[in-house]
């Protein structure tokens, strides 16, 4: 995954005050959806309204349908003219995208601004979007089965110890420079909670937190996890032998250095039950 997606997902984003005009679109149930939204687009298929978005963003991947809808930009590149191409009756899009927002508002087209943070707010965004899109039942329902899901996970790692760790989501290649790391806010800092583990950067109040060595050397995380996205594969052990430098962190030490693979660990959609179980599982072999 490239730096500039993987801010896209630890960013904080915000909402911004509806003009009455498009405020009055509301009561509408829309029909023709384009989400910009990774997430979100995933919320709609899990909900049933697959069917309904004619548009999706750039990094869009899941669910497969996704790949026969027209592209329309993402978080900077969004390309106007051909959402507004689409006609769409609702635009989900990213709280920071004023400009787009502005210009949206202006032709009255409806748009939903989503907002990024906790894995509670992920169960907030569903419910409420559902509403948006007169799913409310199926959307409560989808929710209710993740919180389950998430629940189950919680309970089947109560008695086991809780390892110190390190979720590392970029690096460069071959190196342990310009690292990023979860920090103790935000959706993947709660999967780590959920799994059985104590964040090693847990006291830090942000969803990502740059990483230096001394701060390894001096955090000692007894387990290191990194997690890769997009093209499928693992990577190979020549990208993971950089950690050796620091063969005192006890992770390195006792070799419980894991890498997970898949988009579930960066788009806070309806995949964070799995995200959650595959982090258990590595944490806890």
């Amino acid at each position: 995954m490239t730096k500039f997606t993987i801010a896209v997902v630890v960013a904080g984003l915000f909402m911004l005050p509806v003009p009455p005009r498009a405020a009055q679109q509301r009561a509408a149930t829309p029909t023709r959806i384009v989400s910009l939204v990774p997430a979100t687009t995933e919320m709609l298929f899990a909900m049933g309204a697959g069917g309904r978005v004619v548009g999706v963003g750039n990094y869009d991947r899941f669910p497969p349908e996704v790949s026969r809808l027209p592209r329309v930009g993402g978080l900077v590149d969004p390309d106007t003219e051909r959402i507004l191409a689409l006609r769409p009756d609702l635009v989900v899009l990213y709280g920071t995208q004023v400009e787009l927002r502005q210009r949206l508002d202006r032709v009255g087209v409806p748009n939903y601004p989503y907002e990024l943070g906790s894995l509670a707010q992920v169960m907030l965004t569903i419910r409420s979007l559902g509403t948006r899109v007169a799913l409310r039942e199926q959307a409560e329902a989808l929710a209710s089965s993740i919180e389950q899901e998430l629940a189950k996970v919680r309970r089947s790692i109560a008695s086991r110890p809780r390892p110190k760790t390190l979720l590392v989501f970029s690096r460069d290649h071959g190196s342990l420079r310009n690292m990023s790391a979860s920090g103790g806010f935000g959706f993947l800092s709660d999967l780590l909670d959920i799994a059985g583990a104590e964040n090693a950067l847990g006291d830090i109040t942000a969803p990502s937190v740059q990483v230096s060595t001394e701060m390894i050397l001096t955090r000692r995380p007894e387990v290191i996890v990194e997690l890769h996205y997009l093209d499928g594969s693992s990577p190979g052990s020549e990208d993971l032998a950089p950690w050796n430098v620091l063969a005192s962190v006890p992770a390195v030490r006792n070799r419980r250095i894991h890498v997970l693979v898949g988009d579930e660990f960066v788009v806070p959609g309806p995949r964070v039950a799995l995200a959650a179980q595959r982090l258990a599982e590595a944490l806890h072999r």
